[in-house]
């Protein structure tokens, strides 16, 4: 393309029409045709060509937020000058008001310039621009964007047919983007029909990110290698699985591994924390709903095993589960087969399920939380996922790995581990697991400054061995110190919904009875004084 060179020693100039009619069409066509995937690099081209036809020394295309916050969508600079970037903005206060105002802001050596502009001033000067152009973009109502060319000479004004030509080329840019932006809301509003909602999309592409870590399973402990078998002999296959193990074990890590070495592999992963969402809202997550099936239901809404179709989908903490739902999700498992929230249409999907859970299901199968059937349809193939206590010899392993993850982004670089501070990793009993440990590394790396790590703080050493010579190691002595721990946290309240009965979920007297056989210590009950207004009746 041919560029229309604007004299930098005089402006105002009058270049050759047609050269400039030439630099509009091929930019009126390149954004008229402008696709999500291009946008980056048509933008940074653009920006690039409208400074050097106009004898910049930099150009930059700004964007207003909703709530008129300006930001760099792309910058370019001739040497040896630097593109602008979000800071260089910040720094130009008053300009970015005057064009969020809507009005053209021309500043030369010569101009009338407040002194509220003293701060651009100075990043004029610092930056080594002399003169700056700035048009607004106005689109319908609102300033949606703001074009800004620069020169590091001193020039006298900005003469009328530049200003307007300056802001033909925003209102170019400006549109174009603004019709990719409506295109893609329309694609998204499409896609809702297919995919669910835009947010559907942005969960699978968090799901493709997170799946390159999948492999990300450190260790060579005997008890790490057991699982990592069991995990092989089982991945290749479609049965279901459920994952056992402690908050913290790695339970999604092996989730991911097992779709990844799985015929399914090229689906995605559909992740569910089954605790983390209400009863009311899961069953529209899981299976979808229908518009109108509820208040708030503006569109149809695809649920995650729908998602699925053809992958896998994860049940993270499944034993937390509500009980009207445990039923739907067996037949999900057994048939393929449920309706959205809000229809009778019975739909099918060829789903691979992964299920995990730090709870004792056998347990609460036992005493009625969780229903027998769905727990054989999950428990096909269990594999138990060691706690960290039972792999110390992997701490050296999984301390150099979460170092290696995490120094660039804290600026440490760390090149020893004293073995005292290993040793001091390794005999901690790790309640909280991998996840605690990546913690702790991570917060001695920010103390850490000499290249040495160091704890932040001495680890508490209260070991799970330590509690079983406090309790006892009988069957009643744990139950005891279990039930007084659970009275304490409920302020002896044994009655009533959240209080001792219930967490324990036992009837309230048979807790009685057992507080009573195993000499249960209650916990003392705060004393109460009448309020004033009582005590005024009184």
């Amino acid at each position: 393309m041919t560029l229309v060179a604007f004299s930098p020693s005089r402006l105002g100039p009058q270049p050759d029409l047609h050269q400039f009619e030439r630099l509009a069409v091929n930019l009126s066509s390149s954004f008229s045709r402008l696709e999500a995937d291009d946008v980056d690099d048509v933008v940074a081209r653009a920006v690039g060509e409208i400074g050097a036809a106009f004898g910049a020394d930099e150009c930059t295309l700004i964007a207003f937020g909703e709530r008129g916050a300006a930001r760099v969508v792309q910058s370019w600079a001739a040497n040896p000058q630097m593109p602008s970037s979000d800071d260089d903005v910040a720094s130009m206060p008053w300009l970015v008001q005057r064009l969020a105002r809507n009005a053209v802001v021309a500043m030369t050596p010569s101009s009338d310039i407040p002194h509220a502009a003293a701060k651009d001033r100075e990043h004029a000067a610092r930056t080594g621009i002399a003169s700056r152009l700035a048009v607004p973009v106005a689109l319908g109502a609102r300033v949606a964007y703001g074009l800004v060319v620069g020169s590091r000479q001193r020039h006298s004004q900005w003469a009328a047919p530049v200003v307007e030509r300056l802001r033909l080329m925003g209102e170019i840019l400006g549109s174009g983007l603004e019709r990719l932006r409506h295109d893609e809301a329309r694609a998204s509003l499409a896609d809702g029909e297919r995919l669910s909602a835009s947010a559907d999309a942005v969960y699978l592409s968090e799901e493709a990110r997170n799946q390159r870590e999948a492999d990300q399973i450190i260790g060579e402990s005997g008890a790490l290698r057991l699982a990592l078998t069991r995990l092989s002999q089982v991945a290749p296959l479609d049965a279901t699985v459920l994952l056992l193990g402690e908050t913290g074990t790695g339970k999604e890590l092996f989730a991911r591994a097992i779709h990844d070495r799985s015929r399914r592999r090229e689906r995605t992963l559909i992740r569910v924390n089954c605790a983390a969402l209400p009863a009311s809202l899961i069953e529209s997550e899981l299976f979808g709903h229908e518009r109108g099936a509820f208040t708030g239901a503006i569109s149809m809404r695809q649920g995650r095993f729908e998602l699925a179709d053809g992958g896998t989908i994860f049940l993270d903490e499944i034993g937390d589960l509500a009980p009207e739902l445990q039923a739907k999700i067996l037949r999900a498992l057994q048939e393929g087969e449920f309706e959205r929230v809000g229809s009778s249409k019975t739909r099918r999907v060829d789903v691979r399920v992964i299920a995990a859970t730090n709870r004792d299901l056998e347990k609460d199968v036992a005493e009625g939380r969780f229903r027998a059937d769905l727990y054989y349809r999950l428990g096909v193939f269990p594999i138990a996922l060691p706690t960290l206590r039972e792999r110390p010899e992997d701490i050296p392993q999984l301390v150099w790995f979460f170092i290696h993850r995490h120094q660039r982004e804290l600026g440490r670089r760390i090149t020893r581990v004293p073995a005292a501070v290993m040793q001091a990793l390794q005999r901690h009993d790790w309640p909280g697991n991998i996840r605690e440990l990546e913690n702790v590394v991570e917060r001695a790396m920010i103390r850490s400054v000499d290249g040495t790590l160091q704890l932040d703080d001495p680890l508490r050493t209260e070991s799970r061995a330590r509690l079983s010579r406090e309790c006892g190691d009988t069957l009643d002595a744990v139950q005891r110190l279990h039930i007084e721990k659970v009275l304490k946290e409920c302020g002896g309240r044994i009655n009533g919904t959240g209080n001792a009965a219930v967490r324990l979920g036992i009837h309230p007297n048979t807790l009685r009875s057992r507080i009573k056989r195993l000499g249960v210590v209650l916990p003392r009950r705060p004393t109460t004084f009448p309020s004033s207004s009582t005590a005024g009746r009184a």
